[in-house]
């Protein structure tokens, strides 16, 4: 099952690579620590109460782990960050503020090769459209979202009736527009959780090494261990003179952040307590055999065919200039960075027999079902119908593949004219809207987006 995780999480091992305790792969919500995880936690060598790590009330560890995000999907965090200063500092990876560190360069001001370092506040650079959010609460509300499913209903009432749901319980928990609010499905659909964030709309790049240090090993050693990259960047919230969130104005102040996180000089001991907190991507962990069999036989594959060709083709562009090389820097690495992922996740699937794992734990559930009528009336269906769902599937899944990688994902201009799509489809369904307010703020943010795709574009490489 895919699972989108877009909220805390929390893992714990220990640094050692031969560790006394061996780690727990997680992942949890914070939520639960006091439930779920805190004896295992102590026991490990931490040394903070549940209180000090997750609390609504009180400042806490929760109040010092940032989402980074843009502000068309404020919460579709595409990184994790800290606080760890009392004046908003933030601690990220390289690659998280890369596509930042691009735009702001030039070729006489390259800021991809030779790093940046603002030396006082008044020299960080403002990131238009980045947002930095910081997790208020979280609530399970399974039982509300499900409160008027019923067993009889077909999946589009149902999905109709879940819709409702979700969409009432967010208004009420954004408080009018004080918070921005998310209720996430998790297991497919099986739980409902409430996010509550506050989402900062001024977010400042402080620092950048240059790309020899902040992707040193480059495609080579992405996703490979050890790693001996310096892959950090430091950011800077800023909120309005009340501190509360604001848009992006030379009268903001540095965020009076509720947690910060004390950096320590004293170093590091084998066995020390180590916990991993952010904002993961997705988790395809109890995808079935044939969903694995897939990724292995034709999605990852295919992929990797296509941004075989892609990448070759920006190199080649890049090459002959500094000008193509900046506007295409953040375009390519974001290309690679998957490619080289599915190579090597084709490459652990197979090594770790993970299609084989899968048919022996669905021969393990077939036999559990079959020993009681029960359960075979209830699950006996379960994964022939899966099977039959992939078989179906197969059919269009290679297609499917190459128009997102060669089309949605290929031709820049494809890409951006589905973006204009927003404004067309307002005018066409408003023949008389040309003026007002709704119309023109479309196409400010379309011209703006003009503005934003021809500065990194080079009609050749698209071309090709």
């Amino acid at each position: 099952m895919k699972k989108l995780l877009l909220f805390f999480v929390i893992a714990f091992s220990c640094i050692a690579v031969r560790a006394t305790n061996p780690p727990d792969e997680g992942m949890w919500l914070p939520m639960f620590i006091e439930k779920l995880n805190y004896k295992d936690m102590q026991r490990m060598g931490l040394k903070l109460t549940p209180e000090q790590v997750y609390s609504v009330n009180n400042s806490s560890l929760k109040d010092a782990v940032v989402g980074l995000g843009s502000n068309q999907m404020p919460t579709g965090f595409f990184c994790t960050a800290e606080i760890v200063s009392p004046e908003g500092l933030l601690f990220t990876n390289h690659h998280c503020v890369y596509d930042m560190v691009q735009k702001h360069s030039t070729v006489e001001n390259d800021y991809l090769t030779k790093g940046f370092w603002s030396q006082r506040k008044e020299d960080e650079i403002p990131n238009e459209g980045a947002t930095a959010s910081i997790l208020y609460r979280m609530e399970d509300v399974t039982e509300r979202v499900f409160a008027d499913v019923k067993p009889e209903m077909n999946d589009q009432q149902r999905s109709s009736k879940i819709r409702e749901a979700i969409s009432k319980i967010e208004k009420e928990a954004a408080e009018g527009g004080k918070y921005t609010v998310n209720v996430k499905s998790f297991f497919s659909g099986n739980e409902y959780y409430l996010m509550v964030y506050e989402v900062y709309e001024d977010v400042r790049l402080v620092g950048a090494p240059p790309s020899s240090i902040g992707k040193f090993g480059g495609d080579t050693d992405n996703w490979m261990w050890p790693r001996h990259t310096g892959d950090f960047g430091i950011l800077r919230i800023y909120t309005g003179p009340d501190g509360k969130p604001a848009k992006y104005s030379k009268d903001n102040v540095p965020l009076k952040p509720r947690h910060f996180l004390p950096v320590s000089i004293k170093g590091l001991e084998n066995n020390d307590y180590t916990m991993i907190w952010g904002f993961p991507g997705t988790t395809d962990r109890y995808l079935t055999s044939w969903g694995v069999k897939q990724d292995i036989d034709i999605n990852n594959p295919a992929t990797v065919k296509i941004r075989d060709k892609k990448l070759a083709i920006m190199k080649e562009d890049m090459d002959k200039s500094d000008a193509i090389r900046i506007k295409y820097a953040s375009k390519y690495a974001q290309t690679a960075n998957y490619w080289k992922y599915f190579i090597g996740q084709t490459r652990g699937l197979k090594r770790l027999n993970v299609y084989e794992k899968k048919q022996k734990l669905e021969k393990d559930f077939t036999d559990w079902v079959n020993a009681s009528d029960e359960r075979k009336n209830k699950y006996g269906q379960a994964l022939k119908l899966i099977e039959e769902g992939y078989t179906e599937m197969e059919k269009y899944t290679k297609s499917i593949t190459y128009l997102n990688e060669a089309a949605f994902q290929g031709p820049e201009l494809i890409f951006f004219c589905i973006g204009a799509m927003q404004l067309h489809k307002y005018l066409e369904s408003h023949p008389k809207a040309k003026n007002d307010e709704t119309a023109l703020a479309l196409a400010q943010e379309f011209k703006k987006s003009l503005n934003d795709h021809f500065k990194d574009y080079n009609l050749e490489t698209v071309l090709r």
